[in-house]
């Protein structure tokens, strides 16, 4: 199945009304002032990385790429706007008319990323380009935070898988993009169906306590979900007593019992004595599975337990304490009159308060050292130096208004592994710290 034509996961006929007013009241204005047609070129960027992060990871391309695409306003959405009075007629015409035929560039999605990095590039008339930022804005820093805590929680646990299961925490849409970003961060599974049906990232799932309470005993309950699953199931064991419910489960499912979950208590010291108690008993390739409320603290600190999977939720799909990446959406060069054509000036704004940005259309390319390690993330405005020609980051996604950069979730995936082994060892610490790499701007 090609999930690309399912369309979005969303109760609305487009992405038009993902935004905020003042994108449809600027254009009206730019109308009226003839600058809406003037070429112009926006940046996403972060000025820092959340505190104590060593470096970002870029998730929501795909979804992105999407948005764009249903970026339609229908006779609907065009009344809602009428009847509100949001915007004036001409603009409605405008509106009714609108396809995004620009160019958008970017970091391609599970690459990592540093303050300074234009993560997208947006190119266009202001008219087209302006009402895209918010919808943009919303994908990329809602779903790249997830895919930070990801990484972060994948490193952690090493080789042991992860799985998905935040659907709960947060709102329904949310959970699916939730899953898809920690999938590109390093989860191998979700809990999550329509993550699964939309995303075809692997789904599992067993039983949670109210079954087990469901049932006159707890033997009544492990009987009845391996009649139904089979023995490779998983018996979730700490609904009363740990111990007695993992002698019960192995006598109910025999010695080929899939997994055992632990979802409460002291992980640590359960996960050793159920290991033992489950080689004792002759079931000594069922695994062990722990819950409760982990983040990637949580999972270091059982890397020396017999663990083999962690289930992660609250803290996966709120960014682990960094729910946004604090990315902007900023006007960074534009021309004097309108044309494709037309050449274009850097524009930037002047702040206090660390608000200030850097005008100018940017590449950006990744320098190495002579053991081909990143070093510097290397961000300019004007020709590409002859050493970085081959280490540019941004690839088209966009070309006149058609998307050309769509590709699988696990490409993604596995861009991420790649890139986050390219960093310095540091880069994996834990530990609070400065981004791993620093930027370096070219004019």
């Amino acid at each position: 199945m090609n999930t690309a034509d399912l369309g979005l996961p969303v109760t609305v006929p487009s992405t038009a009304l993902f935004t905020d007013r003042y994108e449809l009241t600027m254009l009206q204005g730019a109308l009226r002032s003839g600058t809406a047609h003037r070429r112009s070129v926006f940046e996403v960027f972060t000025r820092r990385l959340p505190e104590g992060r060593r470096y970002g990871v870029v998730a929501g391309t795909g979804r992105v790429l999407d948005a764009v695409e249903n970026f339609r306003f229908d006779s609907a959405i065009l009344g809602f706007l009428a009847d509100g009075k949001v915007v004036d007629d001409a603009t409605l015409a405008f509106l009714a008319d609108y396809r995004f035929s620009g160019d958008i560039w970017g970091y391609p999605e599970g690459e990592v990323y540093f303050p300074g990095s234009p993560v997208l590039r947006v190119e266009g008339t202001f008219a087209e380009a302006v009402l895209l930022e918010t919808v943009i804005l919303s994908i990329l820093n809602h779903d790249s935070a997830v895919a930070a805590a990801a990484s972060r929680m994948s490193v952690a646990a090493g080789e042991r898988p992860l799985i998905e299961m935040g659907a709960r925490r947060t709102h329904e849409l949310a959970a699916v993009a939730a899953a898809r970003a920690a999938f590109v961060g390093g989860f191998s599974s979700t809990s999550d169906l329509a993550a699964g049906f939309r995303y075809s990232i692997p789904t599992v799932g067993t039983s949670a306590h109210a079954f087990t309470l469901l049932h006159d005993s707890e033997r009544d309950a492990f009987t009845a979900q391996v009649a139904s699953l089979g023995s490779n199931t998983t018996l979730l064991v700490d609904t009363y007593d740990v111990a007695e419910a993992v002698r019960m489960a192995v006598e109910i499912a025999g010695p080929d019992l899939g997994a055992v979950r632990i979802d409460s208590g002291d992980l640590l010291l359960l996960a050793h004595r159920v290991r033992r108690q489950l080689d004792e008993l002759g079931a000594k390739d069922t695994k062990i599975v722990v819950t409760s409320d982990l983040d990637e603290y949580a999972i270091a600190s059982l890397a020396a337990a017999p663990v083999d999977a962690y289930g992660v939720g609250t803290q996966l799909v709120t960014g682990s304490g960094h729910p946004t990446c604090s990315m902007v959406y900023k006007l960074v060069a534009r021309s004097d009159e309108a044309g494709p054509d037309a050449p274009l000036r850097p524009v930037a704004k002047k702040s206090m308060g660390g608000k200030a940005s850097m005008g100018g259309r940017k590449w950006a390319a990744r320098r190495l050292d002579a053991h081909g390690v990143a070093e510097a993330e290397v961000v300019g405005t004007g020709d590409v130096p002859q050493d970085l020609a081959d280490r540019q980051l941004l690839v088209e996604l966009v070309r006149g208004g058609a998307v050309v950069g769509r590709e699988p979730l696990a490409t993604a995936r596995e861009r991420h592994r790649t890139a986050l082994a390219g960093l310095p060892m540091s880069a994996t610490q834990l530990s609070r710290g400065e981004p791993v790499l620093p930027t370096e701007y070219a004019s």
